[in-house]
């Protein structure tokens, strides 16, 4: 019955995007995050729906859809640079098998955000794009939250739609991207047009903020824990009463903590002294080996250089002497083709000094002009404020927030080309590019002298924009 279901809205909405080729891109964000095709077991198997859609999106924007004003962003020209120097690291790759596998997916995920700010051109299109990224990982977010409330969570052990630790259903991964997405709900919920922002619009944001602070206390991933503390921090910028937000943030925290699972709590406490734990300790380990392996190979080794790392290091293991009496002692471990568990080290590792400068980049960037955006809506809104310009800087800062927490959590996450977030930078690029549009141009153009004509002409022309995106 499931995989008839998923079979029907798949098809529908490549149905529908005969109609409206904008849908084939909605439709390509729905399947490359949920992954249906994992899901089903029969009808979903049939066809590579996943390709037919990133093929289809493109095809749509290329055939039919309006250029009018598509963008192509500094941004943008970094990721092609980035995508570029990923596909020479690949033929030169230290396991080239191994790197061809991995760039199977990352070229797709790269081109696709490339392409995504091209096709929102409007405030209506970027918003259905960020309802439905929103949404399908909701979809996930849901299950795991009831499994979670009902007892089934567990480190390694929580399940949602399919038994896959790949891609977002890996347990660190959707508990970083779950929090992620908490501004761009409330976002949602507050500016959204697609469904009115009403009662129950409200009552199914709490509930998914709910569900989504949940994943880490299911999937027991210390890095969700890291992303909620961060969270809490940037609210603090944006929240009208702090003092009150501090309060209740302390109040629900104590009274959550009574009803945490004790192996979560346990497994908290290795955050602070890694030592101890197994998987900290091989996390160390191997940054260090990557530090020192591009001191010989500063260009990267490829996709899954890691693969030729060895190394001793460390670990404290408890002993049970018997009669209640335990032992600490200091042991040796050796261990060999661990991963990078980290975003900044998987770049570094992977492409280099000239990757990791670009990846570093393509995301200092991105925080410095959702900033700036922010900044300059809510200047304009203590000296000029008008109704249309309500819900920017709210998005820049939701965007920027994302971002933040991302870049946080894959400190200890090796996901710098995870494709939800490399939407969500197509996303800001898109924000940047539209805003600067509809924005900017008639004053540039605009001589001094004539300046006192631009409000009553920025204003039709504003007013006519959005009749046309309602």
């Amino acid at each position: 019955m499931l995989d008839a279901i998923l079979f029907l809205f798949v098809m529908g909405m490549l149905a529908l995007g005969l109609r409206k080729p904008f849908i084939w891109v909605l439709a390509y964000l729905y399947i490359d995050v949920v992954a249906p095709q994992k899901i089903g077991w029969t009808l979903m198997q049939l066809l590579p729906f996943s390709l037919i859609a990133f093929v289809a999106a493109f095809a749509g924007w290329l055939l039919a859809d309006s250029k009018e004003g598509s963008r192509f962003t500094f941004r943008q020209g970094l990721i092609l640079v980035l995508l570029i120097y990923c596909g020479m690291t690949t033929l030169m790759a230290d396991f080239p098998k191994e790197a061809m596998e991995k760039w199977g997916w990352v070229w797709k995920a790269m081109v696709f955000a490339i392409f995504l700010p091209l096709t929102l051109r409007t405030k209506l299109r970027i918003e259905a794009a960020a309802l439905v990224m929103v949404l399908a990982v909701g979809a996930i977010i849901i299950s795991g939250g009831i499994k979670t409330v009902l007892g089934g969570g567990g480190y390694g052990a929580l399940y949602f739609f399919v038994n896959d630790n790949t891609g977002l259903y890996e347990s660190s991964i959707i508990s970083c991207v779950a929090i992620a997405i908490i501004p761009l709900i409330l976002w949602l919920a507050k500016y959204g047009t697609i469904y009115p922002t009403d009662w129950r619009v409200k009552l199914f944001a709490a509930g998914l903020i709910f569900a989504a602070l949940l994943i880490p206390v299911g999937t027991e991933a210390r890095t969700g824990l890291l992303c909620i503390g961060v969270l809490a921090v940037l609210m603090l910028r944006s929240v009208k009463r702090r003092f009150l937000y501090m309060a209740l943030g302390g109040v629900a925290l104590l009274m959550a903590v009574p009803f945490l699972p004790k192996s979560f709590t346990d497994r908290m406490s290795t955050i602070e002294k890694h030592e101890g734990d197994e998987s900290a300790s091989t996390r160390v380990a191997v940054w260090m080996w990557t530090l020192d392996y591009v001191k010989h190979h500063p260009l990267g080794g490829g996709f899954d250089a890691y693969r030729s790392n060895s190394f001793t290091y460390k670990t404290k293991v408890t002993l049970d002497m018997g009669g209640g009496v335990t032992q600490t002692e200091t042991q040796d471990v050796t261990d060999k083709g661990r991963a990078y568990h980290s975003s900044y080290f998987e770049m570094l590792g992977e492409q280099g000094w000239p990757g990791f400068i670009l990846w570093i980049w393509l995301h200092a960037l991105g925080l410095w002009q959702m900033e700036r955006l922010r900044r300059r809506y809510i200047q304009r809104a203590k000296t000029d404020p008008r109704p249309e310009d309500a819900w920017k800087a709210p998005l820049a800062t939701a965007l920027q927030q994302a971002q933040i927490v991302y870049l946080v959590g894959s400190l200890f996450v090796g996901i710098a080309y995870q494709p939800f977030i490399l939407m969500l930078i197509g996303l800001q690029c898109a924000l940047w590019a539209y805003l600067n549009r509809v924005d900017s141009p008639v004053r540039k153009r605009i001589g001094p002298g004539r300046r006192r004509s631009v409000p009553a002409a920025g204003g039709d022309a504003v007013a006519a924009g959005a009749g046309a995106l309602h």
